[in-house]
């Protein structure tokens, strides 16, 4: 049983769905699945039901640290979810009638609650290792909906996943908790408002309240605890979505969480700033006009990365570097002339790799893409982040738009072929 999620660390759609891939013959049509929805969709992560006896599918054949690698290769990110003992009044658990609830039991202020907690944690964390999920990684507890009116009920469940999120926390691993918002999440607060001596809260929440708004803010708490970065927020119930022609019926979710993605600083020819908030057509001085030294090092010192410029970068538009540019042009099906222009510049941020790039997603070639994206004279530029974030969606989806193109805000082999041939 698989939960699909879109992007831990960015805000952005999540899906979640449950896809049996319990027998030999559904490795492959899941794994089709998975690219399928990596290529067409803009989800970025994907959660798996890894630990707990109350899951739907308890045997997880295809489920293997083999398939974390190549997921994680592919792409996605990974929410692990355990669904193990749930509140003694939940009227939908026991699932198999021998998977345990939660006690109930206060006579010893719910010692054995705690102790259920704890052992789940253990069989969590064994999940974690054995599927190759690193230390440190976020693991969420799913409670399910109850009784919140039911006080024996709420404190078991609460103190049972106070002792689960100290056992994963001593473990090496973040703990987490998926429920509803009102009636877990709702549950969960007001044991964070009492403060009662010896709690330990999930680092972070899963808020299941389908009010249709993408986002993390609930009418059920306050914006103020878990936050900034700490809440995903499941917004809408289930519904079917159809991506790279398979479909699958999910959950969305939004996904704000951790410290964001994050793109290392890359420097070009020992510091030449190459990163700009427009890139202008640049052509030899003449008595009227006098290049930018600024872009033209920018210029000197890319087409010498990628190009075959060998001169010295000193921001001087001279015959070596015309002759630069001119190389270039011909080998782009550019018009050959001695002015570089903006369409140039695209050409020029597309000649690095041009992978697929969604909501989410990180590093150099986002910069590539923002840089791009930034040699037009549209409203719509994006800041040279190096994360695929909500202005650079926006930019994206723009010139899209004008091109004709169907404006998925994501840069896909269209969208760098485009970008390769100046448009």
């Amino acid at each position: 049983e698989v939960t699909r999620v879109a992007g831990i660390g960015e805000p952005m759609g999540v899906v979640a769905a449950i896809v049996p891939v319990t027998n030999p013959t559904a490795t492959v049509i899941f794994k089709a699945a998975m690219d399928r929805w990596w290529k067409h969709s803009n989800f970025g992560a994907v959660g798996i039901y890894i630990a707990g006896n109350s899951r739907g599918c308890r045997t997880q054949t295809n489920l293997s640290a083999t398939w974390v690698r190549t997921q994680q290769a592919r792409g996605w990110r990974l929410l692990p979810i355990t669904l193990g003992p749930q509140a003694s009044c939940n009227p939908h658990f026991p699932r198999y009638r021998d998977d345990p609830r939660i006690s109930a039991r206060s006579t010893d202020q719910y010692a054995t609650a705690k102790r259920q907690g704890v052992a789940q944690a253990g069989a969590t964390v064994e999940a974690a290792k054995r599927y190759g999920i690193a230390a440190g990684s976020t693991m969420f507890y799913d409670l399910e909906g109850f009784d919140i009116g039911n006080k024996r009920c709420r404190e078991s469940a609460m103190w049972f996943v106070s002792a689960w999120s100290y056992r994963i926390k001593k473990l090496g691993y973040r703990p987490a908790l998926y429920s509803s918002a009102s009636s877990g999440i709702k549950a969960m607060y007001a044991v964070w408002h009492a403060q009662p001596r010896g709690f330990v809260y999930p680092a972070d929440l899963w808020i299941a309240d389908w009010d249709g708004r993408a986002g993390t803010s609930t009418r059920y708490i306050p914006d103020k605890p878990w936050n900034p970065h700490r809440r995903v927020k499941q917004y809408r119930g289930p519904h079917k979505e159809t991506h790279g022609g398979t479909t699958i019926e999910i959950d969305s979710n939004f996904v704000d969480l951790g410290r964001g993605s994050y793109a290392r600083p890359v420097t070009h020819c020992g510091g030449v700033p190459v990163s700009f908030t427009n890139y202008p057509a640049l052509k030899p001085r003449t008595s009227s006009y006098t290049p930018s030294p600024i872009y033209t090092k920018a210029l000197e010192c890319m087409l010498r990365e990628r190009g075959n410029f060998g001169g010295p970068i000193d921001g001087t538009y001279d015959r070596g570097l015309v002759s630069s540019v001119n190389a270039w042009q011909r080998s782009h099906g550019l018009t050959v002339r001695k002015t570089w222009t903006q369409g140039a510049w695209k050409t020029l941020w597309a000649a690095n790799s041009r992978p697929l790039l969604k909501r989410g997603s990180a590093g150099e070639s986002v910069r590539d893409l923002q840089r791009a994206l930034s040699a037009t004279s549209a409203p719509e530029r994006p800041k040279i982040t190096g994360v695929m974030d909500w202005n650079t969606q926006v930019a994206l989806v723009a010139y899209q738009k004008r091109l004709g193109r169907t404006a998925n805000g994501m840069a896909t082999e269209v969208t760098w072929y485009d970008l390769a041939h100046g448009r």
